[in-house]
């Protein structure tokens, strides 16, 4: 008979946990993910055009590059009760590439700030050429434009979201964006109690049904 402990985690479906950091975004940008050819997904992630209605076509310029596909605003993350939540993240992990992590999901657990213990489920949609190793850039309107200052403007005419790294500075400035994306700004600073960049550990899991119904991606 063979231990259990003698077995890798692996095999016994168990993950490990590993360190990471988080960051925030929202830069109305098609994600990488919406691609077709990215990963072995059921279909790319949804995006949506200025107007808020949903694409299905994943060969839609992304609107950061003078196209009409823009990040839906339902990927703003939400509260599943005082301690979990989900959502969705630009992700980078180490060892790891696009097609391994595209449409994957994380539980987060963070171990900093006034969030320390609380849990997040993000599912990963896009990925990044400035991340670092581990990193989940968090999908939070108004928490930054980063690198593609276009795409917010493209999107809706004019976009008043803040720093361009580290986007609104208070619950009330989030009345400041459009009103598809007051409420998922809003969780910063309630959910998330107005945490600046938490660390994390973090494990895959299984994606739960609300976000794959929200991005309308699920790994094969």
């Amino acid at each position: 008979m063979i231990s259990l402990l003698a077995l890798p985690l692996l095999a016994l479906g168990v993950t490990a946990q590993t360190t990471g950091v988080t960051t925030r975004y929202w830069d109305c940008c098609k994600p990488s993910c919406a691609w077709s050819g990215k990963a072995s997904v059921s279909q790319p992630v949804l995006t949506c055009d200025a107007g808020g209605n949903t694409l299905t076509d994943p060969d839609v310029t992304s609107g950061c590059d003078g196209g009409t596909a823009f990040t839906c605003a339902n990927n703003s993350p939400f509260a599943v009760d005082d301690n979990t939540a989900y959502g969705f993240a630009a992700v980078s992990i180490a060892g790891s590439n696009e097609a391994a992590w595209c449409c994957s999901c994380y539980e987060l657990t963070f171990t900093s700030g006034p969030v320390a213990g609380k849990k997040m489920t993000v599912q990963a949609t896009n990925t990044g050429g400035d991340l670092g190793s581990n990193q989940f850039d968090l999908l939070i309107p108004g928490g930054g434009v980063g690198i593609f200052t276009q795409g917010c403007p493209a999107q809706f005419g004019s976009w008043n979201g803040g720093q361009q790294y580290g986007g609104v500075s208070s619950r009330d400035e989030c009345s400041q964006l459009p009103a598809s994306l007051v409420a998922g700004c809003q969780f910063r600073f309630d959910w998330f109690e107005g945490a600046d960049n938490p660390g994390v550990t973090f494990q895959e899991v299984t994606c739960p049904s609300e976000l794959t119904a929200i991005s309308g991606c699920s790994r094969l």
